[in-house]
């Protein structure tokens, strides 16, 4: 397939206007503006598009729910707040291909009847602030952001606003929360934000790679778009693999590329001629697989019925030095350090699930643990604001599924078999 979201990044000049301009960039902004707002819809919805930040939510179907609130101002927020631990798909577009989506927000402006638009950024990505801030004063002088864009009556202004860190901050009520100045901590829905969500207005919130997919849409049409990839997430896909594989990195594919294929013909296999023992496909917050459970399809319906979510397709590889304890301990300590204790489930539960696993990692677990781990990660599951202590309690329970026995041979033997 060829390449969309990373064409040209291999040019060390991708993030300047001209070098975009070169290679048909803001063409399809130019053609999006001699349609109607509906057109462009009507587009996004025969396209199949699903959101990419990990929910996998029909975009059209999003949108319409915004375009049929009648309140103005409508607000665009893009979700840049790349805080899930293994993903890092989003930063080749935001440094390397920063007027893609720039385009992708203008053109989604205009359908939205935005006139407003904010890039929330990870507060870890300052080279991404002083590219995306660049890109956008080029794009504001060349005509394709501003209060009359190419001439055309339209206006729609952008600019980036910096987290501080808080992975939280990538749940979109968080995020809307903490662009308005308040503490990062998610809502309570409904009312969601297509109705009442920046400064009580009608916001969208997508992700970059969402909105970066809006130039193509426009370029080849729904229908065309709707025919690359799997028949129910259609489109192409960034996935971004880790760990113990040969060639780590992102990989720009079909959507619905098998996990198998990812791992041993695009990220080149285990590295160093070892065994796989287990996969985490979409993000540390995403249930693992054991290397038996390899071969299904990298998109948001097969993902769940494997007994895991495509997440936003970072792929986490294991091989078998790997002791599974501890990487659940470490998630564990990820989680309790980053809910924000709006809720007492995950504000209490990642804390009581991190200490049993550090006494069981530090050779000191108890008869009875292992069910006590169930059994909290049962209660938290589907009862918290948002899902970061669905996420937590999920890591618990895909481990215990698949690797049971090393949490009991750490608790029998008072140690970690393993040397890492």
């Amino acid at each position: 397939m060829e390449k969309y979201f990373l064409k040209n990044i291999d040019n060390p000049d991708s993030a300047d206007v001209n070098e975009y301009m070169k290679v048909g960039g803001y063409k399809n902004l130019s053609k999006a503006l001699g349609m109607q707002p509906k057109e462009i819809l009507d587009e996004v919805k025969k396209s199949g598009l699903r959101g990419r930040g990990g929910a996998g939510f029909p975009s059209g179907m999003k949108w319409s729910f915004a375009v049929a609130d009648p309140k103005l101002p409508k607000y665009l927020l893009c979700n840049a707040d790349e805080g899930e631990p293994g993903t890092f798909k989003d930063r080749p577009i935001l440094e390397k291909n920063p007027h893609l989506l720039i385009e992708g927000m203008a053109i989604s402006g205009y359908t939205l009847g935005a006139e407003y638009g904010y890039v929330y950024l990870r507060g870890e990505y300052p080279k991404a602030k002083d590219i995306l801030n660049g890109a956008i004063k080029q794009a504001v002088e060349k005509n394709f952001l501003g209060d009359n864009i190419l001439g055309k009556g339209v206006k729609f202004h952008l600019a980036v606003y910096q987290g501080a860190g808080a992975y939280i901050c990538g749940e979109e009520t968080a995020l809307i929360e903490s662009i308005e100045g308040k503490k990062g901590q998610p809502r309570n829905k409904p009312p969601f934000p297509v109705n009442v969500g920046a400064w009580a207005m009608p916001t969208i919130v997508n992700n970059v790679e969402t909105l970066s997919n809006l130039p193509l849409i426009v370029e080849i049409g729904g229908e065309a778009y709707s025919k690359i990839g799997s028949k129910d997430c259609p489109g192409p896909k960034l996935y971004c693999v880790s760990g113990h594989v040969e060639k780590p990195g992102v990989f720009e594919l079909p959507m619905g590329t098998s996990l198998k294929d990812i791992i041993y013909k695009h990220a080149g296999g285990i590295k160093g001629g070892k065994k796989l023992k287990a996969v985490i496909p979409g993000g540390i917050s995403t249930p693992v697989l054991p290397a038996d459970s390899i071969d299904c399809a990298m998109d948001f319906v097969s993902m769940p019925k494997a007994g895991s979510m495509l997440g936003s397709g970072a792929v986490i590889v294991m091989d078998e030095s790997v002791c599974m304890v501890k990487v659940t301990y470490r998630a564990l300590k990820f989680f309790e350090h980053e809910s924000c204790g709006k809720c007492v489930p995950c504000r209490e539960g990642t804390d009581w699930l991190r200490k049993i696993l550090e006494r069981i990692e530090n050779g000191q677990g108890r008869e009875g643990d292992i069910e006590l781990l169930s059994d909290v990660a049962g209660i938290m599951y589907g009862k918290t604001f948002c899902p970061l202590g669905d996420g937590a309690a999920g890591v618990v329970i895909g481990m215990l599924k698949h690797f049971r026995n090393e949490f009991e041979e750490h608790i029998k033997n008072a140690k970690c078999i393993f040397s890492c």
